[in-house]
């Protein structure tokens, strides 16, 4: 079992910036993959970033690409999503996620690939 809790969302004005965090706890590996995905209302999750667990692998939804980094804190053991420039659409419930698997093996920008989900955390952009 890997246990996820998300923090960091608020209500903020477009052209802020914003940083989630997500603490990993339980039965983690380093060959793990960590994601970001969010869901806006009446829309699908979808994926916006993931890393692997060592942080030295990326991969970004090219409607964030540029303005969203993520990062791993592997002293907190912690997957950060540093989100700037943020526009209204950007407004959704994010979640973190862990997949049970290696960059090499999985696909990291596929939801069906994570195994592990957080509860979420809310993200308000005002235009």
């Amino acid at each position: 079992q890997v246990q996820l809790v998300e923090s960091g969302g608020g209500l903020v004005q477009a052209g802020d910036s914003l940083k989630l965090s997500c603490a990993a706890s339980g039965r983690t590996s380093s060959s793990y993959i960590l994601g970001w995905f969010r869901q806006a209302p009446g829309k699908e999750r979808e994926f916006v970033a993931a890393t692997n667990w060592i942080g030295d692998s990326t991969d970004y939804a090219a409607s964030v690409k540029g303005r969203f980094t993520i990062s791993r804190n592997i002293a907190k053991n912690t997957v950060d999503l540093q989100m700037n420039s943020l526009k209204s659409e950007d407004t959704a419930v994010y979640y973190c996620a862990v997949g049970l698997g290696s960059w090499t093996t999985l696909q990291p920008a596929e939801e069906y690939e994570y195994d592990y989900w957080g509860q979420g955390t809310q993200v308000t952009v005002s235009s």
